[in-house]
Order: C-alpha cells, then structure tokens, then sequence
C-alpha cells in the first residue's frame, strides 16, 4: 500500500514510457509486488494451482531479460515493529500470516516479527527466486522492508531504477521507480522520477514524510480532518527543508493555525464548558502524544533497517550470475510442463538478443573512448554469425540472424536497429550480397529472353525454309504424273521404281540448312545426323526457357 491517496498525487508526474527504454539497465524488483500483482490479475484457485503467477513471472522476466536488464529480485524480511498493528489489520486478506498470534504487547517486546515461511505466499516467493537464480537473476533478503531496500539500492546508485507499486518507496530514498509494466505490442512502462516529483509539485522527500503523517499510511493513522488537497496546502507552506521538524514541534495547534480551522480534531476542546487551563493541558497532552507518534514513523522512513551498500550481501548480488540453461528447463518442465525443446524456444531467443546488446554496449563504450578498433579484429567475438534475410515483423524491420556458440537455437529474428548498433559491418555485407544475386538474376533473365528471341527466329527461318510448292498428285498407285506445264517448276519421283535415283525435288526457295528429299527414308545418313542433331539443339533450348 505504502501512502494513501500518494499515487493520486503523484499522477502528474507520471510518464509512460516504451518498453526499450529500460534495455541496458540496471533495476531492483520488490519482489512481493510483482507477485500480488499477478496473484491479483488471476483472482481465482486456478492461479495457484496452474502457476499462473509464475508463469507470468517467466514471460516478464524473458522480456525484460532480452532488453538486457540486470535485474535484483528483493524480498521482505521481518515485520517491523511500527507496521505491526497495520500488519494485524490485513491478516484476513493478507497473503500470509504470522507464527505468532496478534498481540497487543508484540510491539513493545520484540523489535520486529519474523514471516511464516510455510505459508501459502512465502511458498510463491520460494518458487520465483528458483525461477530467477535459473535465468542469472540474483536475489537479496532484505533485513526488513524489500522497498526500503531497493531504495537504497537506487539512492546509492547499485542500480538505475526500483520496480515497486508501495508508494512509500519514495519515502525510503528512491529517485526512479518503476510501477506498472505492459508487455507485447506497444510495451510500455509507468515511470516517476523524483526530481520531476521536486520541480512539479515542489515536494521532497521530507514533504512526502510529512504527507505520509497526515494521511496514514503503512506506518501510521491518518490525522482527522486532513485530505489530500489540506494535506498539501500545509506540507507546501512550510518548506521541505523545515517540514518535520515544525510539524513535530507545532503539534496540532500549528497545523490548526496554518489551515486557519478553528477545529482540527473532535478529541480537541470538544467540552467548551470545561476551563480553558484543561482544555489546554488535554490539548498540550495530544500534541505531546502526536510528536512521539511522529518521530517515530520520521525515524522508520529515514534510518530503516536495511542491507549497506558496501555489505557482503549487496556485492554478491550486484555482480553477474550465470545462465542456468539446465535448471530452468526443470523447472518449467516442473511447473509449467514444457519439455525442454519448447523451455529453449522461448527462452534461448531471448538469451541472445541479451548477449547482442551486451555485445552492441561494448562496441558503443570502445567508441565512446575513442578505440575504433575494426569489426573483425574486436577481442570479443559477436555472437552473430552471419545475416539470413530480411524480416518485417508488425511493421517493424528486422532481420533473421544465425547464431554461433549458441546452444539450443539455430537462427531467430532480431530488431534491425539492434543489429545496426551492434554490426553494422554485417548488415553493409548482406547487402551488397544481395545486390550481388539481384544483378545475377537480373543477367539470366535477359539470357533467357535472349535465347528465346534466338529460338524465335530459328523457328521462323525453318518455318520459311521447309515451305515446299509441289503439284496435286493423281490418285493412281502406278505411277505418278506431271503436267507438262509443271515441267518447269518441279520433277516428281517414281516410287514404284526397282531403284529410284537420288534426285532432289525443286523448292520455291533455295534450302541453306537442310536439303529436303522426296522421302524421309531416302535422305542420306548424314544429313539425318544433322537434322537430328538440330531438333535434339532446338529441344535443349526450350527445356532451358521453360
């Protein structure tokens, strides 16, 4: 919950922004959020039956995993002890419960109160950080609140943002938090920056402590008679320099004064009849309770109990975890039933999209240094091998790559301006390549067209060529006879002859290519060689067009 109404008065300052913005980021989840999150996104038994929660972990996470996000899981350690009233509260729609029975005394024994680690939500957190650990994503147990937590994390620049949806987060220090997260087409994320917080709405984070005082929150009740629209009229008015401390030593009679109320609370001066002496040591009495109420909720926002930045617990988990191919095809196999061709399907992609722009990041930094140091000669190989095509992938240009040293996946699609930032050298290469090939098809195709306007006109010519004027022959089986106005212009054989000569019959036109006789069978060996070595060329051409 963190604050009442906090997000409201924030929405100004919210900006939604695409999903690419957080690639090469460093980030911090408060893990309990994400769960409840998805717990709540599948209000029924089905979700934790099914693992739906944790099946929308995973495709977050590959998400977020392909932007080359170095993630942080967080998790709540011990109640403390201010927020155990608060605590008691939600038991009965919380997601988990205490060992220990709701007890008035509890926060005045014990510092703080340990989780039930064999409850239904404590079981969930279980199984997200095998889920994380699986994908390289490491996971720090905070000391108590998993937001104060990654608040100091981001104050002390271990990481760039903190994923949380408690709005006191900002109470703890953080300077970037990230709420809401939509993935797929026209991925976006909410974002709220403390320094638009401070310029916009003129609130630090003292301000906020103070709104947090008047409003309730996880800390604390609200104050009767502030709302939000009051409570920023006087948080404004006083400065966030000098914010607590005047609310802390003006009680409520300053507050009163500032909104120029003559009746801040029922509690106070309720009896008019009653002496003005009492009435003032009820009032001194109130204020004097309210401050160390104060000063109590003040001490939990600024000096929570949290992991140091230089602790052993912080390095471990800020430096880089292994990607633990086998464990997660377990684990899905486990809970999701996938076997482990479909677990690489989905997540090895995603794997190399990461080691891309890890790859892309290096050559920009190189650069930014001043070493140009020339694609093929880089120390560090690029884990693509060679461009396939070229993809267009909901309208976005892209290209199918091949992998090497890339267990589990062959070839997949990437953005084409991830490849461009990451080699650009490659992309130069497959085009000129495939202006190589169009030139070459380009060449055939004329070839073609070529060779088939040559077959045309050899068609053509032999068309003109085999044109044969003869005379109508008589029906008679004996002999065959010419007028003796034909004489001129054609001879006509005897085939019924013991031995007809070889005499060649006279053409309209002069034959170049083949001579034509009165019978096939009659034609020489030679000139049938050549009339069948034409017809099986003619063939060879047409099986080559077609």
């Amino acid at each position: 919950m963190g604050v009442k109404n906090l997000w409201d008065i924030l929405e100004s300052c919210k900006k939604t922004l695409p999903l690419h913005h957080l690639q090469n980021k460093r980030l911090c989840v408060d893990l309990s959020c994400w769960l409840i999150q998805f717990q709540n996104a599948n209000k029924s038994s089905v979700c934790i039956k099914d693992k739906l929660y944790l099946r929308s972990l995973f495709h977050r996470l590959r998400a977020l995993i392909a932007l080359n996000c170095s993630l942080i899981f967080v998790t709540d350690g011990a109640i403390p002890s201010i927020k155990l009233s608060t605590y008691r509260r939600r038991l009965g729609a919380g997601p988990e419960s205490t060992r220990e029975e709701a007890n008035p005394q509890t926060s005045q024994t014990v510092a703080s109160l340990r989780r039930n680690a064999s409850s239904e939500f404590s079981c969930m957190i279980k199984e997200a950080k095998a889920l994380g650990l699986a994908l390289g994503i490491p996971c720090l147990d905070g000391i108590e609140e998993a937001e104060a937590q990654c608040a100091l994390l981001n104050a002390e620049s271990l990481c760039d943002g903190c994923f949380s949806s408690d709005s006191d987060i900002f109470l703890f220090g953080a300077r970037t938090v990230y709420r809401d997260v939509v993935l797929g087409d026209g991925g976006h994320v909410s974002c709220y920056e403390m320094v638009d917080i401070e310029s916009k709405l003129g609130l630090g984070r003292n301000s906020l402590i103070t709104l947090a005082l008047l409003l309730g929150g996880d800390y604390s009740q609200r104050v009767h008679g502030f709302g939000p629209d009051k409570a920023l009229q006087v948080v404004k008015s006083m400065g966030d320099d000098n914010v607590l401390q005047q609310i802390i030593s003006e009680g409520l009679t300053g507050l009163k004064k500032r909104t120029g109320t003559k009746k801040m609370d029922k509690h106070i001066n309720r009896d008019k009849n009653k002496e003005n002496d009492q009435s003032q040591m009820r009032v001194n009495s109130q204020n004097q309770g309210l401050a160390d109420q104060f000063c109590q909720v003040i001490k939990a926002y600024l000096k929570p109990k949290c992991h140091s930045a230089d602790s052993e617990a912080v390095l471990r988990v800020c430096s880089e975890w292994p990607f633990q191919r086998t464990q997660i095809q377990h684990i899905c196999e486990q809970y999701f039933g996938w076997n482990p061709e479909k677990t690489d399907e989905y997540i090895i992609p995603k794997i190399a999209e990461r080691d891309l722009r890890r790859f892309a990041n290096l050559r920009l930094v190189s650069s930014e240094l001043g070493a140009r140091i020339p694609f093929h000669k880089l120390p560090v190989t690029c884990p693509v091998s060679t461009i396939v095509k070229q993809r267009k992938l909901q309208g976005q240009v892209c290209f199918e790559v091949s992998w090497q040293n890339m267990d589990g996946i062959q070839a997949s699609i990437v953005p084409a301006d991830l490849l461009e930032s990451a080699c650009p050298e490659m992309i130069s290469e497959f085009m000129a390549r495939k202006d190589e090939e169009k030139k070459c098809r380009n060449r055939r195709l004329n070839t073609r067209k070529s060779n088939k306007a040559s077959i045309n006109e050899v068609e053509a010519q032999l068309q003109s060529n085999t044109s044969i004027s003869i005379d109508s022959v008589p029906s008679s089986s004996s002999n065959f006879h010419h007028s003796a106005t034909d004489t001129k212009t054609s001879e006509i054989i005897d085939l019924c002859s013991p031995s007809p000569p070889h005499r060649l019959s006279k053409v309209a036109e002069p034959v170049d290519v083949i001579e034509i006789y009165d019978s096939e069978a009659e034609m020489s060996t030679e000139h049938q060689r050549k009339a069948r070595n034409l017809r099986l060329f003619l063939d060879d051409i047409r099986n080559e067009l077609h």
